[in-house]
C-alpha cells in the first residue's frame, strides 16, 4: 500500500503540472504548441519509469521488485495515462515541428492503446495461445548484468516475490472466467506443458537459476556458496510452488471453464472490441470486412505467381499435389537443429554484404542466431527477432527447431528477411540508436509498421538476389500468401462466423506451410484478434509509398535514401509514415527544382 500511495501522490502532483503548462500560456498562444508537447512528453516519462521498476533498473532497489498489477495499481496508472492522453489530444497538430508531429502521433496512439486495453480488460487474460505471463517473467535475469553482491541480492528478493504475481495475475485470469472474458477453450489444448516446463526437481535445471551457475568475479567463495544456497532455498519453496500452483489451475479450473467459442466477437462488447483491435494493429480507420475483401484480392494474385512457378519448374499435377510434394520430399527438410540454425546463418550472413547497397544508415547492434527455446518450442511460431534488452546484449534471431520435418528449408530465407536483416533487427536497432529523440520513441513497437516492414523486406529478397532458385521463390511467395490469408481468415473468424477448422482449410489449402505450422498460426489468431492483420496491410502501405516516390521523382528516386526515410526516425503509425514520405518527395522535387 506504501508504494501505491506514493504513486497516487505523484499521479495528482503530475496531473496539476500538466494543468499549470497550459494556464501559464499567454492569452494569444504565442507559447507555441511544441513547448507544451515537451512539458508533456517530460511528464510522461516521468510517469513511465515510475509505472514499472522494470523500466528504471539503475534505481537502488528497483531491481528487487515485481510489477504490481494490483487493481488499485492498474487504476492509478489508468488515470495518469487518460490525464496525458486528454492533453495531448488538446494540442494543434498543425502548429508541431515535423518531429513533434510524429512525437505527438506516437504517443496518442500508445497511451490510447494502453487505455482500451484497460477498458477492453485485456489484463483478465495475460496469456496467448503460444504463451504467458509465466513465460514472460523467466526472463527477468536478463535484465541484470550479475556483478556485485547487491544484484544477486536484489535477484533473490525478485524471485520470492514471484509468488505474489503470479497470485496477482491467477486472480485476474479467474475474473475473467467470471465476466465471459478467457482464451478460448480449443487453443489452450497442451498449454499446460509450456508451465510444466519450468517446475524442475533438480533446481540447478531451472533457467531461474542460470545467474548462479557462472557468477560474478567479484563475489567472494563463501558469498557464492551463501548465495547458492538461498537461491536453491527460494526456488524450492516459492518458485516452483508458484509455478504448480499455476499448473493445477490451469488444468482443473482455467481450461474447462474457458469460452467455447473462438470469435472475438463473442466476447462482452465483442464487435467493438474487435473493431478497435484492427485499427490498433493496423492504424488505419478500415473495416473487417475491407480487410476481408482486400486478403481475398491479394491471395488471388499471389495465387497467380504461385501458378507461374509451378508450371516453370515443370511440375505434372495440380496445385495441392504440388504442395504436398514441398510438404514431404526429404530435399527440403534439415535432418538436425544445427543444420537449419546453420542455414539460417548463412543466409542473414550472405544478406548483411547485400545491405549497404540497400541503405544509407545501419546500426551498430550486432544479432545472433539461436534456437526457440525448447520450453516453448511446440506451440510457438517457426521463427521471431527478440531485441536486446540491455545495451551489452545483441539482439537475437530465433529459429523453431522443434518437428524439423515440419520446418522446410524453401521458406527459410524469408523468414530470415523478415526476422533479421533487413527486417526486424535492422528496423528495431535503428530505432533504439535514435539520437535526439523523446525516450519513448526508442522503445516503441507499432505492428503495422514493424510487420509491415519485415514482410516488405521478404519482397526486398528479390532485389538483393536471394531467391536463388524456383522453390525458395515459392517459398517467398508462400510467406506472403500466408500474410495475404490472415487478412481472410482473421476476420472470418472474428467477425463472420467461421470456425477453426474452415480457417486452418483455408490456410492449408492455399499455401505450403507445414500443417503444424498451420495449427499453430490459427491458434495464435483467435487468441491474438486483429494482431495478424498488421503485416500485410503495413507491406501494401510501403509499396505503395514507394510506388508513389518512384513515379513522383523519376531518376531522382534513390532506393537507399528512401529506406533511411522510412526507418531513420522510428516506428509510427501509417497514417504518420505516409505524412512523412509525402513531405520527402514534395521536398526533394523542390530542391531539384532549384538546381536546374
Amino acid at each position: 500500500m506504501k508504494n501505491l500511495a506514493t504513486y497516487l501522490i505523484f499521479l495528482l502532483v503530475n496531473i496539476c503540472l500538466v494543468t499549470q503548462s497550459y494556464a501559464s500560456s499567454p492569452a494569444d498562444g504565442s507559447i507555441n504548441a511544441d513547448q507544451q508537447l515537451a512539458s508533456i512528453i517530460e511528464i510522461h516519462e516521468a510517469f513511465y519509469l515510475q509505472s514499472s521498476p522494470f523500466n528504471q533498473p539503475d534505481i537502488s532497489g528497483n531491481n528487487a521488485k515485481l510489477p504490481d498489477i494490483s487493481a488499485e495499481f492498474l487504476l492509478a496508472q489508468y488515470q495518469q495515462r487518460l490525464a496525458i492522453y486528454q492533453q495531448l489530444i488538446a494540442l494543434d497538430n498543425e502548429k508541431l515541428t515535423q518531429d513533434n508531429q510524429i512525437n505527438l502521433s506516437v504517443l496518442t496512439y500508445s497511451l490510447k492503446n494502453h487505455l482500451d486495453s484497460y477498458n477492453n480488460k485485456e489484463h483478465y487474460m495475460p496469456l496467448t495461445a503460444e504463451s504467458g505471463f509465466h513465460v514472460w517473467i523467466a526472463d527477468i535475469s536478463k535484465q541484470v548484468d550479475f556483478k556485485t553482491l547487491t544484484d544477486y541480492q536484489d535477484y533473490l528478493a525478485r524471485l520470492s516475490a514471484l509468488p505474489r504475481y503470479f497470485d496477482q495475475q491467477t486472480q485476474w485470469m479467474k475474473q475473467g472466467l467470471k465476466s465471459g472474458i478467457s482464451q478460448p477453450k480449443i487453443v489452450l489444448e497442451g498449454f499446460e506443458q509450456s508451465i510444466a516446463a519450468y517446475i524442475k526437481e533438480n533446481i540447478t535445471e531451472s533457467s531461474y537459476y542460470l545467474p548462479f551457475s557462472k557468477m560474478s568475479v567479484f563475489i567472494t567463495q563463501s558469498q557464492q556458496d551463501e548465495l547458492k544456497q538461498q537461491a536453491k532455498h527460494i526456488l524450492t519453496t516459492k518458485v516452483m510452488p508458484a509455478y504448480q500452483a499455476y499448473y493445477d489451475f490451469m488444468v482443473n479450473e482455467y481450461q474447462p471453464n474457458a469460452r467455447d467459442n473462438i470469435a472475438a466477437n463473442s466476447l462482452p462488447n465483442g464487435k467493438e472490441y474487435y473493431q478497435n483491435r484492427l485499427e490498433h494493429y493496423t492504424t488505419l480507420p478500415m473495416t473487417a470486412m475491407q480487410v476481408h475483401q482486400q486478403g481475398l484480392a491479394e491471395v488471388k494474385r499471389i495465387r497467380a505467381e504461385m501458378d507461374e512457378i509451378i508450371e516453370q519448374v515443370n511440375f505434372n499435377g495440380s496445385f495441392s499435389e504440388f504442395v504436398q510434394f514441398l510438404r514431404t520430399d526429404p530435399q527440403f527438410y534439415a535432418t538436425t537443429p544445427t543444420e537449419l540454425l546453420k542455414e539460417a546463418s548463412f543466409i542473414a550472413k550472405k544478406m548483411d554484404a547485400k545491405l549497404p547497397k540497400l541503405f544509407k544508415t545501419l546500426p551498430r547492434t550486432p544479432y545472433g542466431v539461436m534456437a526457440v527455446p525448447a520450453n516453448i518450442a511446440p506451440k510457438y511460431t517457426t521463427g521471431r527477432y527478440a531485441g536486446s534488452s540491455r545495451d551489452d546484449q545483441p539482439g537475437n534471431y530465433w529459429v523453431n527447431t522443434y518437428r524439423l520435418d515440419r520446418r522446410p528449408l524453401y521458406v527459410l530465407t524469408a523468414l530470415t528477411l523478415h526476422e533479421a536483416v533487413p527486417g526486424h533487427h535492422l528496423q528495431i536497432s535503428l530505432a533504439k540508436e535514435m539520437n535526439d529523440v523523446a525516450k519513448f520513441r526508442n522503445r516503441t513497437y507499432i505492428s503495422a509498421f514493424g510487420e509491415g516492414w519485415g514482410l516488405y523486406s521478404e519482397y526486398l529478397g528479390i532485389e538483393a538476389g536471394m531467391y536463388g532458385d524456383p522453390y525458395h521463390n515459392f517459398g517467398r511467395l508462400t510467406y506472403e500468401m500466408w500474410r495475404a490469408c490472415r487478412l481472410v481468415v482473421d476476420t472470418g473468424m472474428h467477425t463472420q462466423g467461421w470456425s477453426r477448422a474452415q480457417a486452418m482449410d483455408f490456410l492449408a489449402n492455399n499455401t505450403a506451410l507445414s500443417l503444424h505450422n498451420v495449427k499453430t498460426e490459427i491458434d495464435r489468431y483467435i487468441s491474438w484478434p486483429g494482431q495478424a492483420l498488421s503485416y500485410k496491410v503495413g507491406e501494401l502501405t510501403v509499396k505503395r509509398l514507394r510506388k508513389e516516390a518512384e513515379q513522383a521523382l523519376g531518376e531522382d528516386f534513390d532506393l537507399r535514401e528512401f529506406h533511411d526515410q522510412l526507418l531513420k526516425r522510428g516506428s509510427m503509425p501509417l497514417s504518420m509514415l505516409d505524412k512523412i514520405i509525402s513531405h520527402y518527395i514534395s521536398e526533394k522535387k523542390s530542391l531539384h527544382k532549384q538546381s536546374l
